[in-house]
């Protein structure tokens, strides 16, 4: 496969593992919807910066500190779920708001807070740091990657469909390019149905509210059941 169609590859991988509905997925919606395109990009860009750290963190070999840690790796997942079962109980406040904040002054403090916010999850959230333990490392080691196996819930069915070289500079560019394209697009459609229906943010608030308690319990439960096994 030459560079240009290495690039399409690594773009549909990330797009793949970006788009679908998840915790971070949650705090983009519920910053765009409530505070604007601006907020909602922001807090996409503070996820994908984790994904970067987490790269480097992979290419210098750091990560695999991590994997030969379990008790590490559940305080890992303990710290992500408290964050979201936080952050839910944010989703839920700004539910109430059916509006954007109109001070600049103030939008740009929320968006910045959103930033940060998604920053912090993304570092703590199990989901990104199990991929870069497993498939992210496999991205920068020579070999092959069965790329649409990965996808949430279609993969087993995907699988196979799309087999690619990994190890390739044009790969991990590509998967950036999809991931990067995905926050700031994502936040956009979001605001654009939102202009069309007014009770659009308050209705993603509450969803964003829900999807980051879901995840917030099930990751709590998931490190005390593990670190109850390692003793």
């Amino acid at each position: 496969m030459n560079t240009v169609g290495t690039l399409v590859v690594g773009a549909v991988f990330g797009l793949a593992l970006a788009a679908p509905p998840g915790p971070m997925n949650a705090v983009i919606a519920e910053e765009s919807v409530v505070r604007g395109w601006v907020a909602g990009a922001r807090a996409g860009l503070g996820a994908a910066v984790a994904d970067v750290l987490f790269f480097a963190l992979a290419y210098v070999g750091l990560v695999g500190i991590v994997e030969s840690a379990p008790r590490l790796q559940s305080g890992m997942v303990a710290v992500g779920g408290v964050l979201m079962c936080y952050f839910a109980v944010g989703a839920a406040r700004s539910a109430r708001a059916s509006f954007r904040p109109t001070s600049g002054g103030e939008a740009r403090i929320d968006a910045g807070k959103g930033f940060r916010k998604a920053l912090l999850l993304a570092l703590t959230n199990p989901y990104q740091v199990l991929f870069w333990l497993t498939v992210g490392v496999g991205l920068l080691r020579p070999g092959r990657l069965d790329v649409l196996a990965y996808v949430p819930v279609v993969g087993p069915e995907l699988s196979g469909t799309l087999v690619v070289a990994t190890g390739s500079p044009a790969l991990i560019v590509g998967f950036f390019l999809g991931v990067f394209g995905w926050v700031l697009a994502f936040p956009a459609a979001l605001v654009a149905a939102e202009s069309r229906l007014e009770t659009f943010a308050p209705v993603v608030a509450v969803g964003s509210a829900v999807v980051l308690a879901g995840f917030g319990v099930f990751f709590l439960v998931e490190a005390a059941t593990a670190l109850l096994s390692i003793r």
